[in-house]
Formats: C-alpha cells, structure tokens, sequence
C-alpha cells in the first residue's frame, strides 16, 4: 500500500475552506485576510500564492476554486 502526500497547497486550502465554513471569513474577503490568521507563516504561504499568480486581492473564493496544484 502507497501513502499518497498531499501537496502543501491542498493544506492551506482546506483550512481555509475550513475557516469559511466557520463563518471567520467569507469567500468574497481578498486573501490577503489570510495574513492575519497566518501571522509568522503569512510570508512563507504569501509567496506560494504568488508564485501559483494569486494576487492579494482575489478573493478567497479563487484560492479554493483550484482543483489540482500542479506544479510545473
């Protein structure tokens, strides 16, 4: 039996699912709302988001609109 691992991005996109739900932030918040839940890691995340051409101001919606994280 393999293990499959699953991609960091699919992580932070369920927690983020996850905090929607919740109602701590709505699919329309821009993501940079992230920051401030993520504190120390926002830098590391915020990076990932850009070089996957996130900007700050999508909202969230488009963050957990994605269906596979390939990377390339």
């Amino acid at each position: 039996m393999t293990q499959q691992v699953i991609h960091p991005m699919v992580k932070l996109q369920r927690n983020v699912q996850s905090l929607v739900e919740s109602k701590i932030i709505k699919p329309t918040d821009s993501i940079w709302k992230i920051a401030l839940l993520y504190g120390n890691d926002w830098q590391h995340w915020k990076q990932e988001l850009l070089d996957f051409g996130f900007s700050m101001q999508d909202p969230i919606s488009e963050l957990l609109a994605v269906e596979a994280w390939d990377e390339e």
